[in-house]
């Protein structure tokens, strides 16, 4: 388990409300949309992050996490496997407080990495189902 209860509730509670969320487009099938308008429900900014750039729930979207021009809280990363470890050493390089790998997201590797620089990260668990449960 890669995110205890403590660390979960810290980054949903804590750490910022301005979460980039990459993979996040204007494509209402895909399970980045429906997550980003559950955070906004609960009163995160949601940071669209995509090649598109484009602009999601009234929000400019970015094509990567260098170009946001402010600073960012949390990475919730919706990209497959072979392609989060690199998102989390960006989220890094821009000096998030936590990155979060979505549900079948999954990199051992990123992960030690981006704890060992100091970073909150919950791997393989989804935002949208762990806010309800925060009671």
């Amino acid at each position: 388990m890669y995110g205890d209860e403590a660390t979960v509730r810290k980054i949903l509670t804590e750490l910022g409300d301005t979460w980039a969320v990459v993979g996040l487009s204007s494509n209402r099938q895909r399970a980045a949309y429906g997550v980003a308008e559950v955070l906004r429900r609960f009163g995160k900014r949601v940071v669209p992050v995509h090649p598109k750039a484009e602009t999601v729930h009234d929000e400019q979207g970015y094509a990567s996490l260098a170009d946001i021009p402010f600073e960012v809280d949390v990475v919730d990363v919706f990209v497959n496997s072979e392609l989060a470890g690199a998102v989390a050493d960006e989220a890094v390089a821009k000096g998030a407080a936590a990155v979060w790998f979505q549900l079948g997201v999954i990199d051992e590797d990123a992960y030690e990495r981006t704890r060992a620089a100091g970073l909150e990260m919950v791997m393989d668990r989804c935002p949208a189902i762990e806010i309800p449960r925060l009671g």
